[in-house]
Formats: C-alpha cells, structure tokens, sequence
C-alpha cells in the first residue's frame, strides 16, 4: 500500500534513487496519456475535457493500482491558474451584481452546512458509520480540510477524505454536461474558454499577481491558499482596472489537466474492496445532497429572477472551479457563481470546528476537547 499524505500524494524521493527515477518516466508517461484523454474529450466536445477526461483517466489507473506518486505541486499550479482566470472576471459591474446578493449567499453557506447534516444521516444509516464521521464526510468543505478534522476528533478521516472526494469528482462529472445539454445550444468549450488575442504581457502581470496572493495567504496560514489568494488578488486586479489578461487557453487547458489528474488519482483501489456499501451509501448521499442544492437554487433564481443555470452552479456542493469555468462555457454570470462558492468556504471552514468540537462532545468522541 501507498501512504499518501494531506496533499493526495507522496512527497517527493531523492533524485538518484531509481525508484524516483522509474516514477518520473510513469509520471510523465501518465500526464501524456491525460493529455491525450483531454484531447479526444474535447473532440467529443465533452464540457471542461481537459479535466473530465484526464479525471477519468487518472482514476481507472489509479484504482487498477498502477498509480505513480503524484508530485504535490501539481494540484497548486493548477488551482493558481484557473483562480487567476477567474480572478478577471471580478470587474466593477461584476462586484456590484454580487454585493446586491449578501444575504441569498450568506443564507446558502448556512443552509448548505444544514442539507451536509441531511446527507449526513443517508451515509450514517446505509454506511453504518459515526455521526463525526458522516457529517464530516458530506458537509463540502474540501477533502484535505475535512479528513484533517476527522483526525482531529478520533473520527474516520480515510472515510471522510474518500467521501469527499468522490463528491467532488460526481459534481465535476454530472454538473457540466447536464447543464450544457440542458442548455441546447451545444457550447463549445474551447471557443467559451479562450478569449481572443492574448496580451502575453497582460498575462503575466496576472500570473505574477496570482502568485503573490497565494504566497501570502500561505505565510498567514489560511486554508487552500493557491486558490483564494490567486483569485483574491486578482479580482482586485480586474476590479482596479488593471492592465492584465487571461493567460492563453493551452496554460488553462494544461492547469485543468493537473487537478483532472489530482483528482483521479485520490480514488484507492482498497477503499472500495474493503467496503462496497461505503460507495452505495456516498453516492446516495451525493444524490440527497445535490437534490437539496438545486431545490435552493431553483427557489432563490424565482425570488431573485437571476437564471437558473447561474444559481445550480452557484450552489453546487463544491468544486468551486469547475463550476466558475462551466459559467464560462454556458456564458452564465462567473463572478457570482465564484462569490457564492467563496463566501460558503469562508463560512463553513470557521463555523466547522466549532461545529464537530461539539458533535464530538456530544457524541462522546475522543478529542473533543
């Protein structure tokens, strides 16, 4: 077996050691082969394919065993670029769109934490786990932060980070292309996505102020740094009318590339041979999950009259990337979506401890002091 660490992956061998070396050739050799997947995914015009299709591909590898070590960087360059090129879509117009929508947000964040306990009660009875356990396996808070707490309290972290990232890898592959085919007018992803003449110059300023934010929010210690400090930052940067631009489309497609990989590759063959049930009961739950959402959504477009197809990916249980480029592709309001996503995390990371410190107490758990 691998032991993986918070990141998904092993942290990196020496140099000279062959086993490196031999890892560096599987590694390359599989990152070619996500590119190829992304590339006949786009043929087939398959929404974000160059991360459903390297996801894919990834994560039949993965659970085949065959999966070389992942390095770590990989999934931070990826979240930099693609927060960058969300980033820009934060203008003047865009935040004052999104300041008129605090309190449907604010009320998301809390009435999203209250459908993860629903959820929750689906894992617990088809999975026969705890309630720590469960809640922290279907409240969307993110794989590595939620597993970190399940630790945290003597609860099941490899359950939780797998339910998670199941979660995660269910909305990427569900949400797009049900929404592209309910939309009807067959987007194409590449033209969606790209945005004309690149200003290589403006592209760089972007990517240098992307990773500025992320460093600093990485010196402060706050949670996933490289995707809100790179889209911090240059949402300020657009919104201060700054002479930036969006990097090409084959730097967005290669970011989508390395999370599709990072996410495949998390799925372990022995999670689902020593438990059957436990992948029943997320997928259930997911299903619980993703039905409260959308009824959130659908409920705030007719009270707000802002499209349906913006306030799905709005609300969407997390994978708040994804859901900002499929805004994008379906020409949806990308600021907003992102604003939704950004508060809830900002939300449910604070209130989360706090939460299962007292869950756990109740409950008895060990650590819950």
């Amino acid at each position: 077996m691998r032991a993986h660490h918070a990141g998904g992956c092993l942290p990196p061998l020496h140099t000279g050691n062959p086993l490196f070396q031999r890892n560096l050739i599987q590694v390359a050799l599989l990152y070619a082969a996500a590119i190829a997947s992304g590339y006949a995914a786009s043929l087939l015009r398959v929404p974000l394919p160059w991360m459903i299709g390297p996801l894919l591909l990834a994560a039949i590898v993965s659970l085949a065993d065959k999966q070389p070590t992942i390095p770590w960087i990989t999934r931070p360059i990826g979240q930099l670029v693609v927060a960058a090129s969300v980033g820009l879509f934060f203008t003047p117009a865009a935040l004052t769109a999104v300041s008129q929508q605090i309190v449907p947000m604010l009320a998301v964040a809390l009435l999203t934490i209250a459908a993860g306990f629903v959820a929750a009660l689906v894992l617990m009875r088809i999975a026969h786990i705890d309630v720590v356990s469960a809640s922290l396996a279907s409240i969307p808070g993110g794989p590595v932060e939620m597993a970190a707490l399940a630790a945290r309290h003597g609860a099941q972290s490899g359950t939780v980070a797998f339910a998670q990232i199941l979660r995660i890898a269910l909305l990427v592959l569900i949400v797009p292309p049900l929404l592209v085919a309910l939309d009807g007018e067959g987007a194409d992803p590449a033209t969606a996505l790209a945005n004309g003449p690149v200003d290589y110059l403006g592209a760089l300023l972007l990517l240098a102020i992307a990773l500025g934010g992320g460093f600093f929010l990485k010196l402060i210690g706050m949670t996933t740094p490289f995707f809100l400090g790179p889209l911090a930052a240059t949402a300020a940067a657009s919104a201060f009318m700054m002479p930036v631009s969006a990097p090409p489309y084959f730097v967005l497609a290669a970011a989508q590339v390395l999370l599709g990989v990072w996410l495949g590759a998390m799925f372990k063959r022995e999670l689902f041979v020593r438990s059957p049930m436990l992948l029943v009961a997320v997928l259930a739950s997911t299903a619980v999950l993703l039905l409260l959402t959308a009824i959130m959504a659908l409920v705030i477009s007719w009270m707000t009259g802002i499209a349906w197809q913006t306030m799905v990916l709005a609300t969407a249980p997390g994978s708040v990337t994804e859901m900002a480029l499929t805004a994008k592709i379906l020409d949806q309001e990308v600021a907003l979506v992102t604003a939704y996503h950004v508060l809830r995390i900002f939300i449910i990371l604070p209130l989360v401890p706090l939460i299962f410190a007292l869950v756990a107490r109740l409950s008895g758990r060990p650590g819950a002091d």
